[in-house]
């Protein structure tokens, strides 16, 4: 059975989903958002970490990777990830722990029999395992096994999912699963185009489907400063929520959680030294919801 490639394993999860989970990463996603707090599951496949504050320059990572990936300019490491085979060798040399790497091959017997040392907290919680990201669907053929064999245990399977997947394999997998926690960024699609680097009409066609078939459906709503957090933002969210039949919407205020990764995957974030919102920020934001009719929570 072919493996897929993960970078978590997560327990005892409290925020992905009801009761007591265990939370499995998947590699890949197809939108790239600016606020994006794991860019480390943006590309399926494993990626190198450098952090320089721990770096002693010794150079074993230099003179011990066979591709010449990885040089020293100006007193700095770099790595051209266009040469990176991922043999690792440069991490294993490194004496200062100063690069890592992101993303690991797994079957599905290995990641169930991780998620099956906790079998007694789901029961006792109503919890189960949820599949996250990067986005859960991006290894669709994985995916199904994985889902199928957590079934075999009883286990309740959610998901965290952008909904930018193609039709037939969003229903396919929609339908396998137990809960979709589901993204919605925005709904103007050139503004969600602006945030993401796509846009959104197929998000909100896989959104409408769910809900119509009576599938368990949890649109969440990552409420990011200059991007969603208007108020007139709000006006437009909530009428599109209820426009696909959405009940009720939780909200995810924005953090600054996942900054330090951008630094170690030598990325910009765009979003640096912008202020993380408290609920309390939000409280005239989630009142345009409950106006419209819709539950809303954080």
């Amino acid at each position: 059975m072919k493996k897929g490639i993960i970078f978590n394993i997560q327990k005892f999860s409290i925020h992905d989903g009801p009761g007591i989970r265990t939370t499995v990463f998947l590699k890949g996603c197809p939108l790239r958002c600016a606020w994006c707090s794991n860019p480390e599951s943006q590309i399926e496949d494993i990626q190198l970490l450098y952090d320089e504050k721990k770096c002693v320059h010794c150079l074993s990572c230099v003179n011990t990777c066979p591709e010449s990936a990885i040089s020293h300019i100006d007193g700095k490491i770099s790595i051209d990830n266009s040469k990176c085979v991922k043999c690792l060798k440069c991490v294993d040399s490194c004496m200062s722990d100063a690069l890592s790497y992101e993303g690991e091959y797994s079957s599905v017997d290995e990641i169930v029999e991780t998620c099956l040392q906790d079998i007694d907290f789901y029961e006792e919680s109503g919890g189960g395992v949820t599949i996250s990201g990067g986005e859960g669907m991006s290894q669709p053929e994985f995916l199904k096994n994985l889902i199928s064999e957590l079934h075999k245990h009883n286990i309740h399977v959610a998901i965290e999912t952008t909904g930018y997947i193609e039709k037939d394999t969003f229903k396919e997998l929609a339908e396998m699963l137990d809960l979709l926690l589901f993204d919605v960024k925005h709904y103007d699609s050139n503004k969600h185009f602006e945030g993401t680097e796509v846009h959104n009409e197929l998000i909100i066609e896989n959104l409408k489907w769910a809900i119509e078939n009576k599938i368990e459906v949890l649109p969440r709503i990552p409420v990011i400063p200059g991007f969603n957090n208007s108020i007139e933002d709000a006006e437009g969210l909530s009428k599109l929520l209820v426009s696909v039949g959405a009940k009720k919407v939780q909200l995810l205020p924005f953090h600054q959680f996942g900054e330090k990764k951008y630094e170690l995957l030598g990325r910009d974030y765009k979003l640096k030294n912008i202020k993380a919102l408290q609920k309390e920020d939000l409280e005239d934001y989630r009142q345009i919801f409950v106006s419209n009719g819709l539950e809303c929570f954080f």
